[in-house]
């Protein structure tokens, strides 16, 4: 059977390139809210996969996906597609709370979450997909 070609230009580059230009594109905080974050994560877990999902979303996954970066006019958001199973004792999550499965953090002009809460986040992330791995 053929192989199919790609149907846009991002399906041939890199995640890590697309994700380098979505940066540079937002060219704003936004753009500095997710190069922090990106570089708390590669901090957190150096093997972490960084991919990129649904035509512009940049996503870390680590056994599975751990969180999204999506960039709104007001908000950068991590979505974490297990939050509502990691334990937040610095009460990161302030958004998506209402759900059964997902949580997120809205980071929002001048604010960041704590560092070191943010990779003790990211480890639990990590942790929570091996173990369902195993299952």
């Amino acid at each position: 059977m053929p192989r199919k070609a790609p149907e846009t230009l991002e399906e041939t580059r890199p995640a890590s390139e697309l994700i380098d230009a979505r940066i540079a594109e937002l060219g704003d905080w936004r753009g500095q809210a997710l190069a922090r974050v990106r570089a708390l994560i590669h901090e957190a877990l150096p093997d972490v996969e960084e991919t990129w999902k649904w035509r512009g979303t940049p996503v870390w996954e680590h056994n599975g996906i751990l969180c999204t970066g999506e960039s709104y006019k007001q908000a950068v958001k991590l979505t974490f597609a297990n939050g509502a199973a990691l334990p937040d004792p610095k009460q990161l999550f302030n958004a998506s709370l209402e759900g059964n499965t997902r949580r997120a953090i809205d980071i929002h002009e001048g604010a960041m979450p704590d560092a070191t809460a943010f990779k003790a986040l990211m480890r639990a992330a990590a942790k929570h997909n091996a173990g369902k791995k195993k299952r």
